[in-house]
């Protein structure tokens, strides 16, 4: 306790920081869930291909290409921030982030169907399902149809993935009584981004339709191609993310005043006393 600060005062401001911690990972967790869904498959990123003759082509698409759709590029941090809260926060809660990124996905779906109903409708056509391309609205319709189209994949991966992270994330917290951090950043994240890899190409294929495929050549090669590539580029971005989830840890559990090698239980939260007494 502060020298001449009332416990309350004191209470409240570690209260308040704690809250505020929270919401920034929060918000960084949730704001990435909605790029995903809005930006997903409307562009593909090629990092490198490979032509007939085993040339190799560096952002070009070729024969067999390495890309990753731009919805990707945000979403390895979603798993970063579920470490964080599950954490510092313990298991419930990281649960609840991940329910109201459940939500938000469909309210960003609400909002997109619902702006394409309301007047006025342009003319569609028949073959496309889209208005000219000179009209004003075809950049919404087109964005509105490949999200409406892949959320189905973007909602069963994204849930399969992030209740996959923060279990195996306390499993190994628990199995290794709180330590070796780099393990249950590692470990969960690996293991549920491969889950959500899986799920998203699969789904959206197959379910949408939405993937840049050749329809002469056997579907699951190019498949796996998607799902590999996809998941590479998660893993190294997770590899890179143990420093800062690292020193995250050191510096925050001094300014929150959590030991973070605890096991967070529901029931025992909130029936502890503040933090002071």
């Amino acid at each position: 306790m502060s020298q001449g600060l009332p416990y309350t005062y004191v209470d409240s401001k570690l209260h308040e920081r704690r809250e505020r911690v929270f919401l920034i990972f929060a918000g960084i967790f949730l704001g990435s869930m909605t790029m995903l869904n809005i930006l997903g498959v409307t562009k593909f990123i090629a990092f490198v291909s490979w032509d007939a003759e085993g040339n190799m082509n560096w952002g070009q698409w070729g024969d067999i290409t390495l890309a990753v759709a731009i919805g990707v590029l945000p979403y390895p941090i979603t798993f970063l921030c579920t470490d964080f809260i599950s954490e510092f926060y313990g298991r419930r809660r990281a649960n609840f982030v991940v329910l109201v990124g459940v939500i938000l996905n469909l309210w960003v779906i609400f909002i997109l169907w619902l702006g394409g109903e309301l007047p006025p409708v342009p003319t569609m056509d028949s073959e496309t399902g889209l208005p000219a391309e000179t009209d004003d609205a075809y950049a919404f319709y087109k964005i509105r149809m490949l999200t409406m189209g892949a959320v189905l994949a973007s909602m069963c991966a994204y849930l399969a993935a992030q209740f996959c992270d923060v279990y195996l994330f306390h499993f190994w917290k628990k199995v290794t009584r709180g330590k070796h951090l780099w393990l249950r950043n590692n470990g969960s994240t690996m293991i549920s981004q491969f889950v959500d890899t899986f799920a998203v190409i699969t789904i959206t294929h197959f379910y949408a339709a939405a993937l840049p495929v050749k329809s002469d050549t056997a579907i699951w090669p190019q498949l796996w191609i998607f799902i590999l590539t996809g998941y590479v580029f998660k893993l190294v971005v997770a590899a890179l993310d143990t420093i800062p989830f690292y020193i995250g840890v050191h510096y925050l559990s001094r300014y929150l005043k959590i030991d973070p090698a605890r096991e967070h239980d529901a029931d025992r939260e909130e029936s502890q006393p503040p933090p002071g007494r």
